[in-house]
């Protein structure tokens, strides 16, 4: 149980929707500030997949007050780092550095989220950037197979099947009127979080997102309707790889839904550490693969349950043959020390997630943006350690009766899919 002494999170709304959330955490030297955006990949038409990420990438290019040298220089005489990332469900800025020169970090960002003015010889430039990021992204066979996995998850016409960096062509089409114009619909008050963490100084913190944001738009919340489960199998070969990647996985309940804590508490019982069967089976008595794991990703819209490894060509059937063996296993016995370690293992990782800012503010973003509220620390891992033994073999129990989404990537033998079809019911 993590203790009820960690420090609560204080809540402040603006007049306009915008929250604002002071994680205390005093023993830190530093504090952490994030401004989270609740717009991804998951918010973007099939012509604006990828809009997202190039307006993380522009946002840093210029704003009506610096260019894009001053933003950098302005962070960095103060020895603060900034930095950005996308995601499918929000985009979000973040800084780090010293406590006293918060309330200038939330200025700072601020400027970079309300006032970007997306250069358009910038644009040119960060364009092949981003094409040069797109290349990476296309050579990797872990990164292919993800993709090919969430392809065969939602198929192609709900924006969840679609990869957060975009296409190629939609890259090399965006204009900078086709940024402003995102940002104008997708950027507002209410669909903003403005999170610190550590010596926060609760009332400058408040008074900074005040002057910075309190004149944001409130705007609409941004909502994307549930995708739907396909199930399937996705491959693709790729000239040069010598493994094969490997993703297959299930849908799985919601944040919303608490029945996703059976999930999450099964995926560490079949593959968190080295002595969960997935591992001790997979690598160390058989050795099909180096690297093997196993996942609940759990979204305030979908979630999935996810198996992943590289193999040897010639081993990728014993590889997905024995995953399902051991699903079967899973879906007619429970291992009593098997879930004690798995609880175990979920308590200290939620203890280790108390002392990360990075952490603490996603989780808190994220359950904003999902319940409206902040839930207390201990709140989710006391309603975990409730789930029972007979809730966690019921999730593999239903995996094996759905029907699953499997990418493969890089060297793909020629009779896998059709073996992956025939054990996983595709």
């Amino acid at each position: 149980m993590i203790p009820s002494t960690a420090p609560t999170p204080a809540l402040h709304t603006l007049a306009n929707g915008l929250r604002i959330v002071a994680i205390p955490m005093p023993w830190r030297q530093t504090v952490s500030l994030s401004v989270f955006v609740r717009t991804g990949s998951l918010h973007e038409t099939r012509l604006q997949n990828g809009i997202s990420h190039v307006v993380e990438h522009m946002a840093f290019k210029g704003t009506q007050s610096r260019d894009c040298q001053r933003i950098n220089l302005d962070a960095e005489r103060l020895g603060a780092e900034v930095n950005a990332h996308t995601d499918k469900d929000h985009t979000a800025f973040h800084i780090e550095g010293l406590p006293g020169d918060l309330p200038t970090f939330v200025a700072q960002i601020a400027d970079i989220v309300r006032h970007s003015t997306f250069p358009a010889d910038e644009l040119e430039r960060e364009r092949q950037v981003i094409q040069h990021e797109f290349t990476e992204f296309e050579e990797d066979p872990v990164n292919i197979a993800f993709d090919l996995f969430d392809k065969a998850c939602y198929g192609d016409q709900h924006p969840a099947g679609r990869p957060v960096i975009g296409n190629r062509a939609n890259i090399k089409r965006f204009t900078r009127d086709d940024l402003l114009a995102y940002v104008q619909q997708q950027y507002t008050a209410c669909n903003t979080i403005v999170a610190a963490a550590g010596p926060v100084d609760e009332a400058a913190l408040v008074a900074a997102t005040e002057c910075a944001f309190g004149d944001m738009p409130r705007g609409e919340p941004n909502t994307v309707p549930t995708p739907e489960w396909h199930g399937g199998v996705k491959l693709r070969r790729l000239s040069g790889s010598a493994q094969c990647q490997i993703v297959l996985g299930f849908a799985a309940p919601p944040l919303a839904d608490d029945a996703h804590l059976a999930d999450v508490l099964a995926a560490a019982l079949l593959g968190e550490g080295m002595s969960s069967p997935l591992l001790d089976e997979i690598r160390e008595r058989r050795g099909l693969a180096y690297q093997v794991g196993c996942s609940a990703d759990v979204y305030p819209l979908a979630s999935q349950f996810v198996i992943d490894g590289a193999t040897e060509p010639a081993q990728a059937e014993a590889f997905i043959t024995e995953v399902a063996r051991l699903l079967r296993q899973h879906a007619e016995h429970i291992d009593d020390d098997g879930l004690a370690r798995a609880r175990n293992q979920i308590s200290v990782r939620a203890l280790r997630a108390l002392e990360q800012p990075a952490k603490r503010m996603e989780v808190a973003a994220q359950e904003l943006f999902t319940f409206g509220r902040l839930r207390e620390p201990g709140e989710w891992l006391a309603r975990l350690q409730a789930v029972e033994a007979t809730q966690v073999q019921r999730v593999f129990q239903r995996m094996l009766a759905s029907r699953a989404a499997v990418g493969l990537a890089g060297s793909v033998p020629a009779k896998l899919k059709e073996r992956a079809a025939g054990l996983y019911s595709v």
